[in-house]
């Protein structure tokens, strides 16, 4: 339904597209994968159907929270979500370092219901000021009695609307706390998960360029585990598959793209069709492998230098002689 009315809103990825990118991650129940999506949660939905509700899912999401408009369609129960973890995009590299903390989820929310507060608080003393003048004001005009107590009664009745209002502030703000410290357990429980670095998968759908989001989040993938990398263009799945050579660490590196076709059945007349789409996007996909500490050992990398030296050269005995010339 979206790629035939909004294929905008999931980056123009056809169904057959899809299906390749479940294949070629292994979504299975049991995983623990890692998703960075901008397709409206349709990936994210896709991959909760193929689990079954059993495994972790860790959703990396840019802004102000995750987007799960299509997720959302699919009708999955309360026990498909216990297993679903999200956690902002902007905060991956103090994990790699190993800076996190969890003083920096709880500081900004506290922050901004602080402020809140405050500001109501501050905009009920403005309107409570603004009526006290409004009926000091009024009340010098007014030489008659009967028109006394009219304002009398026009003043009264925001005074008793005001506890009801102040009532409904506080459980509205009461509520959004509660809110953000599920939300920032549910954030430290999926950093827990990321610091462990051994996730079955990853798999990346996202309008941003892969090549960043692929160079960063491999860390957190086990080694002989699959990653896919969807992109409606050729061009940056490209330069990512270039990176990913000189980087190294994986291996099987492949970029493809599915072919579809649509087939008339019918008796005695059936054919392919004429129309057909001209793209679904593309996919780089492969898989993880340990790296080498020679990084770290420069002694090791010596040797080894020394000894693809020698494997060049070949030896004395097997060069060949040029004949000399016959005088």
């Amino acid at each position: 339904m979206y790629y035939a009315r909004e294929p905008g809103k999931i980056n123009h990825m056809r169904y057959d597209t899809l299906a390749q990118m479940l294949t070629l991650g292994n979504i299975r129940a049991g995983n623990k994968m890692i998703v960075m999506e901008t397709c409206a949660g349709l990936v994210l939905g896709a991959m909760m159907e193929r689990m079954g509700g059993f495994g972790s899912i860790i959703q990396l999401y840019s802004g102000g929270g995750p987007v799960r408009a299509a997720t959302t369609c699919f009708g999955f129960p309360k026990s498909f979500l216990s297993g679903l973890y999200e956690f902002p995009l902007n905060k991956v590299d103090s994990v790699l370092s190993g800076t996190f903390s969890a003083e920096a989820l709880s500081s900004e929310p506290k922050d901004s219901a602080s402020t809140e507060e405050n500001n109501g608080t501050l905009e009920e003393k403005q309107t409570s000021e603004q009526e006290n003048g409004d009926s000091m004001s009024e009340a010098p005009e007014s030489n008659h009695p009967e028109e006394q107590e009219t304002i009398e009664n026009v003043s009264q009745d925001p005074d008793y609307k005001k506890p009801k209002e102040r009532g409904s502030k506080k459980d509205y703000i009461q509520e959004k706390q509660k809110r953000q410290e599920e939300q920032r357990k549910r954030h430290l429980e999926a950093a827990a998960l990321l610091s462990e670095r051994n996730a079955d998968g990853l798999i990346i759908a996202s309008r941003f360029h892969p090549t960043p989001l692929l160079l960063s989040l491999l860390d957190f993938v086990a080694p002989s585990r699959p990653f896919v990398a969807y992109c409606q263009y050729k061009e940056p799945l490209l330069e990512c598959y270039t990176k990913l050579r000189e980087r190294g660490g994986v291996i099987n590196l492949r970029l493809s793209e599915t072919w579809l076709r649509n087939y008339q059945v019918l008796p005695d007349r059936s054919h392919p069709k004429l129309l057909m789409s001209g793209g679904g996007g593309y996919l780089l996909s492969g898989f993880t492998v340990a790296m080498d500490n020679l990084k770290t050992e420069p002694n090791l990398k010596s040797n080894i230098s020394t000894l693809e030296l020698q494997k060049t050269e070949e030896p004395a005995a097997k060069k060949r002689k040029c004949p000399e010339p016959d005088c």
